[in-house]
């Protein structure tokens, strides 16, 4: 069982900074990644065999974890946020999800699916609904992008594993910030009571602010969350073409469709186009991911046990602009703290096309490409 820095076997608990449980090693990256204000600076120029060339102006507003140019003024250089989102058939629509800049999709109990959801502008989350309750191995994933975590319910069992984390979590239960509650007419529509809690992030600035949350980056937190390709630079990957997926978690399935003309991969849910209740859109993808990992079941309720943190050799694929790639994928072991990085086959990290990002972590051989 791998809970990295706390262990839990039965009622043991293993003391903080104990080595998992003979977890294999990761070689870490050889370079840090370079800052917004590194890559910002402007006429910064070489000569390549006599001739010289100006390297591309990053906008300082660039969004760290897509890339593109569209942060405010007050969000550069600061923390992104984590979202924990309902992902079951019955709780569709979900809404402000289309918004969101990276979506993590991961079996949880009975093989359902739960989303994190990123966003890169804390200033700019808008309101979400489902809200859900957190799994250990979400806030391992979220911690590399030095983001706040929110969700609504409490798993006792990996209480002690969120505290030895040390992480700034926003909890619905707990909560009297004014940042929670019911839709109401979700409630007048029928929806379960689980499917229908929302979480205001218009109200977040002020709620962080109230409470001195750190809003700054770590340091070592302020450059892109992913190598990425040019500014407009879109670069198919090194495999063959791909213009449909489909990923069997269990329970339930993802499929996604290449729009030629937008560049992107439209998602379905079961089949069926996955929508934003408010905005009307379809969820659209630059680049998916596919991560292929060991998955089991931990307890008699049925969480799971799940390696989060891959190696240097752990199989995913990686789809964008037409192109599907099979690469590797690793986290460095043991470190939640630590970027999540994607490797082609000869061991070279690969740059993403700037855009939104979705990223599976599921079961072995459960996908399929064409």
């Amino acid at each position: 069982m791998k809970y990295r820095k706390i262990l839990l076997i039965a009622s043991a608990l293993v003391l903080l900074g104990t080595a998992g449980c003979g977890k294999k090693e990761t070689t870490s990256k050889e370079e840090p990644k370079e800052t917004v204000q590194e890559e910002a600076q402007e006429d910064k120029s070489q000569s390549v065999e006599g001739a010289e060339v100006k390297q591309e102006e990053i906008p300082a507003n660039q969004n760290l974890l897509t890339g593109l140019a569209d942060l405010s003024e007050g969000a550069v250089g600061k923390r992104p946020v984590a979202v924990m989102v309902n992902n079951v058939q019955k709780a569709m629509p979900q809404y402000g999800v289309s918004q969101a800049d990276v979506i993590f999709e991961i079996p949880v109990e009975g093989d359902a699916t739960r989303f994190m959801a990123l966003y890169g502008d804390y200033t700019k989350v808008p309101q979400i609904c489902p809200i859900r309750s957190c799994r250990y191995y979400f806030p391992a994933l979220s911690q590399g992008f030095d983001a706040f975590y929110v969700n609504w319910g409490i798993d006792d069992t990996i209480a002690e594993y969120l505290e030895a984390l040390d992480l700034d979590q926003i909890e619905g239960i707990t909560n009297t910030g004014g940042l929670f509650g019911r839709d109401q007419e979700k409630l007048n529509q029928g929806y379960s009571l689980e499917h229908t809690g929302y979480f205001d992030g218009t109200k977040l600035p002020a709620y962080i602010e109230a409470n001195h949350l750190r809003t700054d980056l770590k340091e070592e937190k302020k450059g892109t969350a992913f190598p990425f390709n040019g500014m407009d630079e879109q670069v198919k990957p090194e495999g063959k073409d791909c213009t449909s997926v489909d990923i069997q978690f269990g329970a339930q399935s993802s499929q996604f469709t290449y729009d030629a003309e937008k560049k992107v991969y439209l998602k379905q849910i079961n089949n069926t186009p996955q929508t934003d209740g408010k905005t009307g859109e379809q969820l659209a993808f630059t680049n998916v991911f596919v991560l292929e990992t060991d998955i089991s079941v931990r307890d008699e309720v049925g969480h799971k046990e799940l390696d989060w943190d891959g190696s240097e050799n752990s199989k995913g694929y990686y789809v964008s602009n037409g192109g599907v790639q099979e690469i590797h994928w690793s986290k460095e072991s043991n470190n939640e703290e630590s970027y999540l990085s994607f490797y082609d086959q000869s061991g070279k990290e690969i740059k993403l096309n700037r855009g939104k990002t979705y990223i599976a972590l599921n079961y072995k051989d459960k996908a399929s490409f064409q």
